[in-house]
């Protein structure tokens, strides 16, 4: 398998990892924030593991969670945070890396549907700001048919038109 010209399957686990931390985004049903970090320290993490300093980082994360609209809410821990906030700082922890695909694994599947919404709108307007490849994954037809683009799974198969 190949991604913009490089084997993957040539890539040792470091080169892997490396690869995931700085091409890949994730976002999941559930968010899988760290309880005992705030929301700013969440956001921060993959820049930090990337190598990047303290101070970059922190700046990072604050552009991030502005742009999802959380920059009054940086020193809140998840717990204090409502759904729809902790999905919002799960895409900015995403997008922090700047990567260039990011997958979404049922991103609306936990959340109210008025949240659900706001968080649709959200990832389609940072796709378009950033620049990159979204791929969701999702039961929500109604999420799937604003995508420009949708294929149906049925018993594990691909549906044809």
């Amino acid at each position: 398998m190949t991604f913009e010209g490089s084997d993957l399957f040539s890539f040792s686990d470091a080169e892997l990892s490396r690869f995931r931390n700085r091409t890949m985004g994730f976002v999941f049903q559930f968010h899988h924030l760290l309880p005992m970090l705030n929301a700013r320290e969440n956001v921060m993490l993959p820049l930090l593991i990337g190598g990047q300093s303290r101070r970059e980082s922190e700046r990072g994360a604050e552009e991030l969670l502005s742009q999802v609209g959380l920059s009054g809410r940086l020193e809140h821990r998840p717990a204090e945070l409502s759904g729809g906030e902790q999905q919002r700082v799960a895409i900015a922890r995403a997008l922090v890396a700047r990567p260039r695909v990011l997958f979404a694994d049922e991103p609306t599947g936990n959340l109210d549907s008025r949240t659900g919404e706001e968080v649709a709108d959200l990832l389609m307007k940072l796709q378009q700001e950033h620049r990159m490849t979204l791929l969701v994954v999702t039961h929500n037809e109604r999420l799937a048919q604003r995508l420009p683009r949708s294929v149906q799974m049925k018993d594990g198969r691909v549906q044809r038109p």
